[in-house]
């Protein structure tokens, strides 16, 4: 994928995670973008472990596994600072 498709996805999973798990107020544009990518990243270890697919390219099943991985790094980040 080009640098743009995973901004654009990252924002996008980013901004969705971090609403899902009540960071929205906190965080801004720039750090919805890494929690997107870096989720990407979660997302698709995660979900080669368990025999899935991981993100393929800008489409909605690679959202998903973006979003889920995105999750996973905010409650791992709630959890370390409480």
């Amino acid at each position: 994928m080009s640098i743009i498709a995973w901004v654009v996805l990252g924002g996008l999973a980013g901004w969705i995670a971090s609403m899902i798990m009540g960071t929205n107020e906190r965080q801004g544009c720039l750090m919805n973008i890494i929690v997107g990518v870096v989720g990407a990243f979660i997302g698709g270890f995660v979900m080669s472990f368990f025999g899935g697919r991981g993100v393929t390219g800008l489409n909605i099943p690679s959202i998903l596994v973006a979003i889920i991985g995105a999750v996973i790094l905010l409650w791992i980040v709630k959890a370390l600072r409480k």
